[in-house]
């Protein structure tokens, strides 16, 4: 495949020629500027839980798996990292089992990278969306239940470190390889350090669900927001994080240690409505996602509506914002066949239009999603 547009070099759009081989990028050659579109490394979400009225906590079948890849596909995912909900063990090991499975094989839309565990290892104060009844404290045998039905793709854990046993687990999983976040916690500024000192790496959804930032406590998300060592994820819909708060995010961390994630339920791409997250009920109204008490439960963002979204909020172009879509991720999983365009990486690529709407989304060298012209 030969693919002609503008690519982000050193913050700002060079016009390029792109022949891929297989799956990887064979060549990039700088050509005259001419009237190309926009083409970014395909975006990577490492925090989802489905879309497109799918509950990845419901899924049960490689259809159900083919059909979230499609979905993700449609809105420039290349890579996928999907996300279970606390839930009964029983449930969770049904899912884990065609996830694990599903890991080793090719989808027709976005690929599979690893599965992600939001719980049950949280805090019940900051439990968010999550059921009281089925949060527990850190585990090792449980886990070992969960990481042997995945067949070892669980790449991914969000823990609450102030949780009893939560120390030496943090450096078990470290030791299998598990990316380690912290959130849906109440841990002060010293035990998130010390979680961090343990191979924490990673904050989920910065600022929800956790203990917030105050003067004389800081809590773990000062504590993130001050570690070199740790990614930040956020959702940047305007209903989970100001604007002026996402600014500050990027100020003080980075472009190179921020992760977009949409943290998105089965109503993401579909109106407003009653939907499930897990075992809860969610409500949708003006595309805000809450249970019926009140407590935001997810989003409904996709990472496209993220891109234009961050455009938005922080005046930067996706010359310069594109890292934080799929850089840092593949960079936080350890994912180095991807996440940039360069020779030899995989021939990951979403082309967007002017107005950055996903026009054509390739993986591995292969066109999975294409737009219909309107």
């Amino acid at each position: 495949m030969t693919l002609s547009g503008k690519i982000p070099f050193n913050s700002r759009l060079i016009s390029v020629e792109i022949e891929t081989e297989g799956e990887k990028i064979k060549s990039i050659k700088e050509i005259e500027d001419g009237n190309y579109p926009l083409i970014l490394p395909g975006f990577i979400d490492v925090h989802t839980h489905g879309g497109g009225g799918m509950d990845v906590n419901h899924i049960e079948s490689m259809e159900d798996v083919e059909r979230l890849s499609s979905f993700y596909a449609s809105h420039g995912v290349t890579s996928v990292q999907l996300s279970l909900v606390t839930d009964t063990e029983e449930s969770m090991v049904k899912c884990l089992k065609v996830l694990g499975e599903a890991r080793e094989k090719k989808l027709k839309g976005a690929q599979l990278v690893g599965i992600h565990l939001e719980g049950p290892f949280l805090s019940d104060e900051y439990k968010g969306s999550m059921p009281s009844e089925l949060i527990v404290d850190p585990d090792p045998e449980l886990f070992n239940r969960y990481f042997t039905a995945s067949r070892g793709h669980i790449s991914y854990i969000t823990i609450a470190p102030e949780r009893k046993g939560a120390m030496p687990f943090i450096s078990s999983l470290r030791r299998k390889g598990v990316v380690v976040s912290m959130g849906h916690s109440s841990a002060e500024y010293e035990t998130a350090l010390e979680a961090i000192e343990n191979g924490v790496t990673s904050a989920t959804h910065l600022f929800n669900a956790m203990k917030l930032f105050h003067m004389h406590r800081p809590a773990i998300s000062g504590a993130s927001l001050e570690s070199d060592q740790v990614y930040t994820e956020i959702i940047s819909d305007g209903f989970h994080l100001h604007p002026g708060t996402v600014r500050l995010v990027l100020k003080t961390k980075g472009l190179d240690k921020v992760v977009a994630i949409t943290d998105s339920i089965m109503a993401a791409g579909l109106p407003d409505g009653e939907y499930k997250l897990g075992v809860n009920d969610v409500v949708v109204k003006d595309g805000d996602a809450k249970l019926r008490n009140g407590v935001r439960a997810g989003s409904t963002l996709t990472l496209d509506k993220a891109l234009r979204n961050l455009i938005k909020f922080t005046g930067l172009g996706p010359e310069t914002l594109w890292r934080i879509l799929s850089l840092n991720q593949a960079n936080m999983m350890g994912l180095s066949d991807r996440g940039s365009l360069e020779v030899g990486k995989r021939a990951d690529m979403v082309v967007l239009s002017e107005d950055n709407e996903v026009m054509k989304t390739i993986v591995g060298g292969e066109i999975v999603f294409e737009r219909e012209d309107k």
